[in-house]
């Protein structure tokens, strides 16, 4: 009987625990709508697939198509091209990333980038890295963080491009596909996903999604504008000394600085989630990021 009772007693407590645990982490799990701050010109024939904000209203950017992708060094007011470097026809760009003086470059369908002076594009050098394809890159000052369009999010140590550990990324036990365009904001990594107008707030400890932004509202405001043959969301820029984000896609005519405002738990939206931000897996060869 005693050890009847003592079963019963840890078995409550199991489930006391798992309560607990899912009451956090349902606690921390939110989404957001936002609102636009500013709006800023930019390139509509540039194909964004990395962007970064440096200093002083500066912004790199990569951008892909054969035979037109590029990095870019952008003045974020004017959106005036300050420095471009034309890559070879045969290669794609994607992700882009700066750590200390250097930025780092992916190339579509390839195991292989580039890492550039950012004071003269004209040097740079070429690096193999270990993760199917290249399509996002961010750091947090001391690591890379990569995506490759699966659900999977990389560690990479940034002077020999090993990976130093995987985590596949779920938001409340959903995997979530297509993860694109990467940037560090605030001890998280935020994440394009491919084909949606959703940005994914990742813990980089475990790979959870810890929350969403909504942007179909800026989609919409270009629509309503007149603007015609813009492509899907992607690009997201952080100023970390003025707490900025910036945001555009492919073959947008704008940049937007945006502020997130919560959505309440009870908002319509918030339950058609799944539907607007974790698109079904499909393997039909690899997809253009």
């Amino acid at each position: 009987m005693f050890l009847l009772n003592l079963r019963c007693i840890v078995i409550s407590l199991i489930s006391l625990l798992r309560f607990i645990v899912l009451s956090e982490a349902e606690a921390s799990y939110g989404a957001y709508k936002v609102k636009v701050i500013n709006e800023f010109p930019h390139d509509p024939q540039a194909y964004t697939q990395g962007l970064l904000y440096a200093e002083n209203n500066t912004l790199f950017e990569s951008t892909g198509l054969y035979g037109r992708s590029s990095v870019r060094k952008v003045a974020l007011l004017n959106g005036k091209v300050e420095t471009l470097h034309e890559m070879q026809y045969s290669d794609f760009g994607e992700g882009l990333t700066l750590l200390g003086e250097r930025l780092f470059q992916l190339t579509w369908l390839q195991d292989t980038g580039f890492i550039y002076d950012r004071y003269n594009f004209s040097k740079f050098k070429k690096f193999t890295h270990h993760m199917q394809d290249g399509w996002g890159l961010a750091t947090d000052g001391e690591v890379l963080f990569g995506s490759d369009g699966t659900s999977t999010l990389y560690k990479i140590d940034p002077k020999t491009m090993k990976v130093i550990r995987k985590q596949v990324v779920k938001s409340q036990g959903h995997e979530v596909h297509y993860l694109n365009e990467l940037e560090y904001v605030k001890d998280e990594v935020w994440a394009n996903v491919y084909e949606t107008d959703c940005i994914a707030r990742i813990s980089p400890k475990d790979g959870t999604v810890i929350g969403w932004i909504l942007l179909r509202s800026l989609r919409e405001d270009l629509t309503s504008k007149g603007y015609k043959d813009f492509e899907v969301l992607n690009g997201i820029a952080w100023d970390r000394d003025g707490d900025r984000i910036f945001v555009t896609g492919k073959l947008w005519p704008k940049i937007f600085e945006i502020k997130l405002l919560p959505l309440a738990p009870n908002a319509p939206l918030m339950g058609e989630i799944n539907n607007l931000c974790i698109p079904k897996p499909f393997y039909l060869g690899k997809l253009e990021s």
